[in-house]
């Protein structure tokens, strides 16, 4: 076991990120001092599980031993609680101050299958304030607390899980229906019983109303999953090594939070998990990921702060976050930020990390009423192979669907209005982009603002993506890209343009012979300024809308 007791450790490096300042070629060095993450500590008292009765034979219930055990601990100062070899069934676990929790090589944490075991509790869902099932393991208001070892904790989700029929095989949709359950009237989705069936059906289920208390949300329980981890209001938290499996929602929840490092971790989901999401940091404080393997069914890494009215009013930013060093395999995005962002984000770092066939790499997300500010995001040296959408998107109409369509999915355009700017308008600004290569995607990059909020003051430099399509920017101003090498298979168009201003495009590379370097459209569109780029490899350099003038495009050498 890492040793972990003894002075506090303290992470304190430098990182020099260049990125571009201005508009033009004008480059600027900025040094940017990372945060600092307390670190926990703990005596070396050890006490086994086993000593208060639990039993590793997969039948018994371990609830009780291994709660008292961990409150033993914990009142007499602290120490590490050993989970031993052997595959122990429990119910839910509630963690306690100056106490680690310590898995064995071979040792599984299950948690049952027996929905009774999780009490209704009021608990946070998507960023509101919502009845849920009790999670299986969860702290509240503690502080020096550690998750540590190289053990298995498996949250048993597929007991609770609602599943599509076209994420699966027909042997597999044949093998989860022999279970029992309900299939849905289309033939289309699959159900645990009859309360995940009403949830479904019901509108904001399990959002907590005055004057209502757990039992009035009795009928739609099973559908209220519960995240496998929820840390709510802690200090000083560590989870290293472990894996975390199979969890009936979220696997990882910490919730205004403060000094979080998460090490070596291998978190996994089956693909088909719906809200099956790696790690969910929300309206946390000072936080360390590195070294970390994701596998999941929904987001990889994402950033959250709270949902629209509820997420102001909380008005906590996720902020001084370090992400370094992990690799993110299928999910919904490798990085995230949103929807939830209620109360912001800004101050996080993100280098050194690949995505390996996530549905999109670097993915920020967000739509009208959320509100908040995200701004100040530093992203270096990401590598992305096979990513079926966007290797980068920005994208303010979020719509709650998958990023990819389902095979014969059909969905509807955006209808595009203008709407008053108010506390619920969402705002992504001060992004800064650097050294991204990409090796096969549906389409290199993606802007789309709100007409009466853009996407601001985003920088892109050294990015190589191959991809289908190339590059598209809607109701953004001040993006500037500056060594931008695209090689698309469809040469139509290279670079779409709508509705934006202020677009700076340095020494941009794209393929011979291309149709359209540039398309543009939509009468706000100007300034655009093309520069150190060989034009004359398109077949035409450039396409405008009958309400766009020619000389809102500047080219220079």
């Amino acid at each position: 076991m890492k040793q972990i007791s003894g002075r506090l450790c303290r992470i304190k490096l430098a990182l020099t990120c260049i990125f571009l300042a201005s508009a033009g070629s004008i480059m600027a060095q900025q040094k940017q001092t990372l945060p600092v993450i307390q670190q926990v500590k703990f005596k070396k008292d050890t006490t086994s599980i086993i000593s208060f009765g639990a039993k590793g034979d997969g039948v018994t219930l371990n609830t009780q031993s291994i709660n008292k055990v961990i409150a033993a601990v914990s009142q007499k100062g602290g120490g590490v609680v050993l989970i031993p070899s052997g595959l122990w069934l429990t119910g839910p676990i509630e963690l306690k101050s100056n106490v680690n929790l310590h898995l064995k090589r071979d040792a599984i944490l299950q948690f049952t299958d027996d929905f009774n075991q999780y009490k209704l509790v009021e608990g946070n869902w998507e960023g509101q304030p919502a009845w849920r099932n009790q999670s299986p393991i969860s702290g509240l208001n503690l502080e020096n607390i550690a998750i540590t070892g190289t053990g298995i904790i498996d949250g048993n989700g597929g007991a609770w899980r609602m599943v599509k029929k076209d994420k699966l095989t027909e042997t597999q949709w044949k093998k989860l229906t022999s279970f029992g359950g309900l299939v849905s009237e289309d033939g289309k989705m699959w159900y645990p019983s009859e309360k995940t069936v009403k949830g479904s059906k019901t509108k904001n289920a399990g959002v907590i109303v005055a004057g209502k208390t757990a039992a009035d949300y009795e009928d739609i329980k099973d559908f209220l999953r519960p995240n496998l981890l929820v840390l709510t209001n802690c200090k000083k938290i560590l989870l290293e090594g472990v894996t975390f499996q199979n969890s009936a929602a979220w696997n990882l929840h910490p919730l205004l939070c403060q000094d979080l490092t998460l090490r070596n971790l291998q978190v996994k989901n089956p693909w088909f998990a719906q809200n099956g999401d790696g790690v969910d940091v929300e309206s946390c404080k000072n936080v360390l990921i590195e070294g970390s393997t994701f596998d999941v069914g929904d987001d990889g890494i994402c950033i959250k702060s709270g949902r629209d009215e509820a997420g102001r009013k909380r008005g906590v930013p996720t902020e001084n976050v370090i992400i370094r060093n992990n690799v993110v395999y299928h999910a919904h995005g490798g990085f995230v930020i949103g929807s939830e962002m209620s109360g912001g984000a800004k101050n996080i770092w993100v280098y050194d990390c690949s995505f390996i066939g996530t549905d999109i790499g670097l993915r920020f997300k967000t739509t009208r009423g959320r509100g908040g500010i995200v701004e100040n995001i530093y992203i270096n040296n990401i590598n992305m192979i096979d990513i079926p959408g966007e290797a980068i998107l920005f994208d303010m109409y979020y719509a709650a669907v998958d990023p990819v369509p389902l095979a014969g999915e059909k969905r509807d355009a955006i209808n595009t209005i203008t709407v008053p700017v108010t506390e619920a308008t969402p705002q992504f600004k001060n992004f800064y982009i650097k050294n991204v290569v990409a090796n096969g995607a549906d389409k290199a990059i993606f802007f789309r603002g709100l007409p009466e909020m853009n996407i601001k003051d985003i920088y892109l430099e050294n990015v190589t993506i191959q991809a289908k399509k190339g590059i598209e920017i809607i109701e953004a101003s001040g993006i500037f890209l500056k060594n931008v090498n695209v090689i698309t298979e469809d040469t139509s168009t290279i670079v779409n343009i709508q509705n934006s201003s202020n677009i700076n495009i340095s020494n941009l590379t794209y393929p011979n012979n291309s149709q359209v370097l540039f398309n543009i459209s939509g009468e706000k569109t100007k300034a655009l300024k093309v520069s150190g780029t060989d034009v004359s490899k398109a077949k035409k350099t450039s396409a405008f809308s009958e309400e766009v003038n020619k000389s809102v495009l500047e080219i220079s050498k």
